[in-house]
């Protein structure tokens, strides 16, 4: 349309594969049959679909969990250290059971958001609260898998360096983490803006 362009692609650290450019919207006219929904609702149509976004983020933050530690079994089995493989070693076992227990309590908290968002009871507090904790736990597990990979984690070719740089945004995206908190405490009544 006219007044519509296209900013260069921009270079982001991770999520390589999603082109990310600037959108320039100049006098941009829409057509009145292109609406969608009613004339100046489009923040709160947002506003109403937040819930639901997050709670895709903390569902993908969950299997991205899972699958890097299904990655690191499998590392940590073949791999060997002092002789033996890196499995063997009390911490390796260890470090796993901590973030396997972690992601397990993550998928059933998850899972509880998504049976409320579907009988349209989830409220904002908690997808925020699903959002926020999940994808720090996210984090985490991809720091703890990547350090489980030694050197190699740190490698390019390894998917465990790549799902690291791409967990990164996900505590942004969707609201920051320390957005998610603000709409948490709101709920609890503590002062500051309601």
């Amino acid at each position: 349309m006219q007044g519509f362009t296209k900013g260069k692609r921009l270079k982001k650290l991770g999520l390589k594969g999603q082109d990310t450019a600037e959108l320039f919207f100049d006098n941009v006219e829409v057509p009145a049959e292109n609406l969608l929904g009613q004339e100046n609702n489009g923040f709160i149509y947002l506003m109403q679909e937040l819930p639901w976004e997050r709670m895709q983020i903390a569902i993908g933050a969950v299997a991205k969990s899972l699958a890097a530690i299904e990655w690191t079994k499998t590392y940590v089995s073949e791999r060997k250290a002092f002789g033996k493989p890196v499995a063997s070693f009390q911490n390796t076992r260890f470090k796993l059971a901590e973030l396997v227990t972690e992601v397990q309590v993550a998928r059933v908290f998850v899972d509880r958001c998504i049976e409320l968002l579907l009988s349209k009871s989830l409220t904002p507090e908690a997808a925020a609260m699903a959002k926020y904790w999940v994808t720090d736990l996210e984090c985490k597990v991809m720091d703890e898998c990547l350090q489980l990979h030694g050197g190699y984690g740190y490698m390019w070719e390894f998917p465990i360096a790549r799902a690291y740089v791409d967990a990164r945004v996900q505590r942004i995206y969707g609201g920051t983490n320390e957005i998610m908190k603000e709409v948490i405490s709101r709920s609890l009544g503590l002062g500051g803006e309601k």
